[in-house]
């Protein structure tokens, strides 16, 4: 009676636990020399799964202006205060590469 009783408990709990999200951040040249590539690009982000296993997934999409200063800005940003588990980015290669630092120094968080 007293397992019952406890496995009921525990069950109860873990129904009130909402589900975790999971938070994608995204930058992209949707402006810029590089806009022609940049856009379909952002488009494509809405044609992306809602939910992932069952978690809701949310795309936080930013212009980087096909700037490379923009593109490093807007993945602190997305690291540091929107929190993502993730960074997709960006259109173009010297973008993407100096993305690179600022996520190496933010992994261990």
């Amino acid at each position: 009676m007293k397992l019952k009783r406890l496995l009921l408990v525990a069950a109860l709990s873990m129904a009130g636990i909402a589900q975790a999200q999971i938070k994608v951040g995204v930058t992209v040249s949707a402006t810029g020399p590089a806009a022609s590539l940049g856009i379909p690009e952002k488009n494509t982000i809405d044609l992306m799964p809602k939910t992932i296993g069952g978690q809701k997934v949310e795309y936080i999409v930013l212009d980087d202006g096909s700037d490379t200063t923009k593109a490093v800005a807007n993945t602190r940003k997305l690291i540091t205060e929107d929190k993502v588990d993730i960074v997709l980015g960006s259109t173009i290669t010297p973008n993407s590469l100096a993305m690179i630092d600022v996520v190496a120094e933010n992994q261990c968080r």
